[in-house]
């Protein structure tokens, strides 16, 4: 044996609980929630800020910890094709192979790192914190080595190693450097019909985080209250739109809680006013809106058919939906009933109505600012499930206005295969209708297209992408 003395044993440290920081712990259950349950973000986080902010105690929330709560939601959904890029380049196994859960921190992660102003060391070690805290010691290592590797980089340097170069795959290029799926580019690409820079500051567009709009609901609430809030300012093209410049908490606002006002894109807004001011041959007595789940814009063409003295029929396929657009209308100043009905199959008789407006159900790809999360859930075969409702809509909304009459087909996709594929369908199943010409009928705002129909656009109007064809009955 020898006889050197043995060195003493180092004492081991301590062990130290985890941090636990409440804004990163919601915003991780958040996203827990919508890859876990197909859950929208615009759904989940609200109440889970609420709850947060009525609680006491360290773990309440002040206005700076909702909004940083919810830029790391929404920032992490809107880049998440981009940080899987990033975040599979610094792992040594396929990304399907690492847990949800992981990954969801990593990409929490990696948009502190390279999405925020947020200081590096802050980034890493908050996040590493939040992986002790919702995975374990054990996996926190492996979080910590990875965010090591990511913060190497800025995101420029990032993209330049991971992004297909633009000449060799354009497409992919673009897919990856603004997270958006290829397949959605494409189409998107197809929709604007134009150069390269277009379809860049669309996509960039979509990443942006949109403004709160507000809608004064004539008869009920004006503009000069809503503008009364802080940092409101009026909407850009809607007579009825007011903006909250610096996001805010809408259901605060004492006409939005009564129902005075609503929270409706300013897109939403135009297909109302668009449609309400096409001329129509002889009586304007009776409007349908016949897929008016939730109710915004119902509760927009209730108010406006008062003003001249006319009804509003509001159908609803869906009966919890339909309560929704009840709850819309409740307080409109002129007649109205809602209706729980299937749009395809409907209960009233045909040439029925002056105005109908059918705002159908399609992929959202219109929303993808508002709703990141869709962008990675849709598929392109969704469109083939969504045709034939689509055209089975617009058919009974041309079968129930009456000859002289106008239908409003709308929706809130810029897809080809979603908007003139279908209205160019049913022209030809309906040699008795027409297009209008749309422009005119919104004479403030630019960059309508071609006509007659009309596209917006979030880059060149500030609104959600929504299609408006309006169609008149002549024989």
């Amino acid at each position: 044996m020898s006889d050197q003395p043995r060195r003493p044993r180092r004492p081991a440290k301590p062990y130290r609980r985890p941090k636990k920081d409440p804004v990163r712990i919601l915003a991780f259950e958040a996203l827990r929630a919508v890859d876990e349950r197909d859950a929208y973000a615009n759904l989940v986080l609200p109440p889970l800020l609420r709850k947060a902010r009525e609680s006491e105690g360290p773990e309440k929330f002040d206005a700076r910890d909702a909004a940083l709560a919810t830029e790391l939601v929404y920032g992490t959904l809107r880049r998440q094709g981009t940080y899987d890029a990033i975040v599979a380049a610094c792992v040594d196994r396929p990304l399907r192979e690492v847990d949800p859960p992981v990954l969801d921190v990593l990409s929490l992660g990696a948009h502190q790192l390279l999405g925020t102003r947020i200081p590096t060391h802050a980034a890493v070690s908050a996040t590493v914190e939040l992986a002790r805290v919702v995975l374990g010691d054990g996996r926190a290592k492996f979080v910590n080595a990875v965010l090591r590797k990511i913060a190497q980089d800025d995101l420029d340097g990032w993209l330049e190693r991971v992004a297909p170069p633009y000449d060799e795959d354009p497409e992919d290029h673009l897919a990856v450097v603004h997270s958006h799926p290829r397949w959605v580019v494409s189409a998107l690409w197809d929709s604007l019909g134009g150069g390269r820079a277009g379809v860049e500051e669309l996509l960039r567009a979509d990443n942006e985080r949109p403004e709160v709009t507000l809608v004064a609901r004539p008869g009920r609430s004006t503009t000069d209250e809503l503008l009364t809030e802080e940092a409101a300012v009026p909407g850009r093209w809607s007579p009825y739109a007011v903006r909250l410049t610096e996001g805010g908490e809408p259901g605060a606002v004492p006409a939005v809680a009564e129902g005075r006002a609503g929270v409706q894109d300013e897109g939403s807004q135009l297909v109302a006013l668009a449609l309400a001011a096409a001329p129509v041959e002889g009586p304007d007595r009776r409007w349908l809106d016949a897929c008016a789940g939730p109710g915004g814009k119902a509760a927009l063409l209730g108010a406006l058919a008062a003003e001249r003295g006319a009804s509003l029929l509001a159908s609803e396929k869906q009966p919890h939906r339909a309560g929704l657009v009840a709850k819309a209308l409740a307080g409109n100043p002129g007649p109205y009933q809602v209706v729980a009905a299937d749009g395809t199959r409907p209960p009233w008789r045909p040439g029925s109505f002056d105005r109908v407006l059918v705002d159908v159900p399609c992929t959202g790809l219109g929303a993808l600012r508002r709703r990141p999360e869709a962008r990675w859930r849709r598929r392109p075969e969704d469109l083939d499930g969504f045709a034939p409702l689509q055209r089975g809509l617009l058919r009974t909304a041309l079968e129930s206005v009456r000859v002289g009459g106008v239908v409003g087909y709308a929706t809130c996709s810029p897809h080809l295969a979603e908007t003139r594929a279908v209205v160019a369908d049913l022209l030809k199943q309906f040699p008795d209708a027409e297009l209008i010409d749309a422009r005119p009928l919104l004479p403030d705002v630019p960059d309508l297209g071609d006509g007659p129909d009309i596209q917006l656009w979030p880059h060149l109007h500030g609104t959600d992408a929504m299609y408006l064809a309006l169609l008149r009955r002549t024989a």
